[in-house]
């Protein structure tokens, strides 16, 4: 069975759009959790555009599945992650003016610099995911820096307008999970994901985890979030 990540960060963005205290993140998680998700992603942003401190501090404490804080590698943000304890923290490359993240880390610029990082999460028991595009030696990039796990960025596939384009950057998914499976570390996918384009990624054996938000925060709106949920879950394990 595949695991389903619910990233709640776009039920913040909504409430953010007002200033207000709702839609409340922190409910989103925990009904999620009664419909059936394996974990919770939030992603705390350097400039808080839509995941709080205090969003990710009451998740962390109610929530009975895994955390994953997906967070910029920064000092700032291993602070957090030492006062929170989340079962995973998921790095990832971030810009201020991006709509939403772009691409993949690029371990090879931060090499020296992510060994450490990473050391440090694992000193306090964190498991570390590296958000990377599908390429082979990027994924032995992630591996030569200790990380636990790689989280494939899905954006080119999801992207894709031709079907022919669509393969050939699923080729690209199977090759890298394989090629992280045989290192030891263990495969997610994320971004872009929806009800539409999820089959072929679901029939990767080798992916574990697929993190998802904001096809299934958009389907609530229509069908209420427990269909949005379930519906996901029924196409992640056909």
């Amino acid at each position: 069975m595949k695991s389903l990540s619910l990233n709640v960060d776009h039920v913040a963005t909504l409430r953010e759009a007002r200033k207000d205290n709702m839609p409340d993140p922190v409910t989103a998680a925990l009904m999620a959790e009664k419909f059936g998700v394996n974990g919770i992603t939030v992603h705390l942003r350097e400039d808080r555009r839509h995941i709080h401190d205090r969003d990710v501090e009451i998740i962390s404490k109610l929530i009975k599945t895994d955390l994953n804080l997906e967070m910029a590698a920064v000092d700032e943000m291993l602070k957090i992650a030492y006062n929170i304890r989340p079962k995973m923290v998921t790095l990832v490359p971030e810009k201020r003016e991006e709509i939403t993240t772009e691409g993949g880390l690029d371990i090879i610029i931060k090499k020296d610099y992510l060994t450490d990082f990473i050391k440090n999460l694992h000193n306090s028991n964190i498991l570390v995911s590296l958000f990377i595009d599908p390429d082979i030696d990027m994924v032995k990039q992630a591996h030569k820096v200790n990380a636990d796990i790689v989280e494939l960025h899905t954006g080119a596939y999801s992207n894709a307008i031709s079907d022919k384009d669509q393969y050939k950057e699923l080729l690209k998914i199977v090759d890298a999970s394989r090629t992280a499976t045989k290192l030891g570390m263990e495969v997610h996918a994320g971004h872009g994901i929806n009800y539409h384009n999820i089959a072929p990624l679901a029939q990767i054996k080798d992916i574990e985890e697929f993190a998802i938000g904001h096809s299934i925060i958009s389907h609530s709106i229509f069908v209420g979030l427990e269909k949005a949920v379930k519906d996901m879950l029924k196409l992640i394990n056909i």
